[in-house]
């Protein structure tokens, strides 16, 4: 993409009504806008981070066996009060009459829509275990929305419902997810703590955060050092009691937020030593809550032995436009964003140092065509612009590669390379460029 041609309404002066530090990057880049309060217009490059981490978590998703479907934004009141959520959920809730006077609702969450879909569709535990999973926009009126996309009123979210026979059945699935999570968000280039969690007004036993350490985090946490050195597995663990093993090993570490109501669920005889101090934003929010919908909304199967049960169910969400700021808030620097590579919205940032140069034109046109052709995506600035200006814009969207290519290099053979995480740079030739990296590979 040119620069000259691409929508990228960049600002020099922080806006005075962004309070963090992603908020502020993301508007002095070009990525959001704000429409009302607490809802924002994605730009084009935001809009790119966004769908870099949709693909993320999409493949992470099916990779351990959830299947996609599309719920609808609105949703019909008559589920949330069979279910008894409907007067319980609060003011955050925006409750909508339509022009034949029936309740609606902008759906803040999913559970009595996905038990409905289930219960009509499947009767049997031969059609067990099931997990179905939408990316789908939400709502929730939030009293005092702040801090850009971080908390918003009208968000993207990734959700996902497993349905099992069984409470065994259904550790496994949770299981599964929270294997899935640490996967997704270290794909993303980032260190996930799961933290066990209370389970709000989704109900249920057993529930677990997942925090990105960042300085600027909401929240105060408190974790065991060796959280920090823990390694991924990157591929799925089919074996249940592998399984199961992996998540123990992830959990038994002590564990908190300075807002957790009882700490005394963690252990707190980790020795001081041991403990970090820091701060993290919460990303995702994994449940199980047995059979407190399907109880409520009848969504029963058969049995092998004979009469018929309630499922047990599990609810796994991820704030997928949450994670834009989050990312942007654990890698910047005081010029700007640093993108992890995975989620970028370009691969390369070509700057061209001087317009209205023939050759210069034609090296940067030629080699903008190679690198675009090999796969990588390419943001070209070839505007009639200063060379520190392109440079301030460059490190303000953080692309992961900056290609410097000026009169006197071109007539050297050379480019100037710049790594923008370290901030280190090289001259190579152009063909040792292309060398270095090659035809782009697809996913990690």
């Amino acid at each position: 993409m040119r620069l000259s041609a691409y929508f990228l309404p960049t600002m020099k002066e922080t806006p005075s009504e962004a309070q963090i530090m992603s908020h502020r990057l993301m508007l002095r880049a070009g990525m959001i806008r704000q429409s009302s309060a607490g809802i924002y217009s994605w730009l084009p490059l935001g809009l790119k981070v966004l769908e870099r981490i949709k693909t993320i978590v999409r493949e992470e998703q099916n990779r351990a066996g959830a299947q996609e479907l599309l719920m609808p934004t609105i949703q019909s009141a008559d589920l949330w009060q069979e279910s008894g959520r409907y007067d319980d959920y609060g003011k955050e809730m925006l409750r909508i009459t339509d022009r034949h006077d029936r309740n609606m609702l902008f759906g803040p969450t999913n559970e009595e829509l996905i038990t409905d879909i289930f219960r009509q569709a499947v009767r049997s535990y031969k059609n067990l275990p099931l997990n179905l999973y939408h990316i789908q926009w939400k709502f929730r009126d939030e009293i005092r929305p702040r801090f850009g996309v971080m908390r918003g009123r009208e968000f993207l979210m990734k959700d996902a419902y497993s349905f099992d026979k069984d409470e065994n059945a259904a550790r496994i699935s949770y299981n599964k997810m929270f294997a899935a999570y640490l996967r997704t968000f270290r794909r993303m280039g980032l260190k996930a703590i799961p933290m066990r969690a209370d389970t709000g007004p989704i109900g249920g036993n057993l529930s677990h955060e997942f925090i990105i350490l960042a300085e600027t985090g909401e929240s105060e946490v408190f974790c065991h050092q060796d959280y920090l050195e823990k390694d991924v597995a990157m591929d799925p663990i089919e074996d249940p009691e592998a399984l199961q093993a992996y998540v123990d090993a992830w959990t038994c570490l002590y564990a908190a937020t300075e807002d957790m109501h009882d700490a005394s669920q963690y252990d707190a005889s980790v020795p001081k030593e041991s403990q970090i101090n820091a701060r993290g934003i919460e990303v995702g929010h994994v449940f199980y809550f047995g059979t407190k919908y399907s109880e409520a909304m009848n969504a029963k199967v058969s049995l092998k032995e004979g009469g018929e049960a309630a499922v047990h169910m599990g609810s796994y969400g991820i704030g997928v436009s949450r994670l834009v700021g989050a990312v942007i808030e654990a890698c910047h620097d005081d010029n700007g964003i640093i993108w992890p590579e995975s989620v970028a919205p370009f691969d390369f940032g070509l700057i061209k140092l001087k317009a209205g140069d023939a050759n210069l034109d034609t090296a940067c046109d030629d080699l903008y065509c190679k690198l675009t052709s090999l796969g990588w995506d390419v943001l070209y600035d070839d505007r009639d612009d200063r060379p520190g200006a392109k440079f301030a814009t460059m490190d303000l969207i953080g692309l992961p590669w900056q290609i410097i290519l000026g009169p006197k290099g071109l007539a050297a053979g050379k480019i100037e390379l710049k790594r923008r995480v370290t901030g280190e740079r090289e001259e190579i030739s152009i063909e040792d460029l292309l060398n270095r990296f090659g035809e782009k590979q697809g996913g990690a």
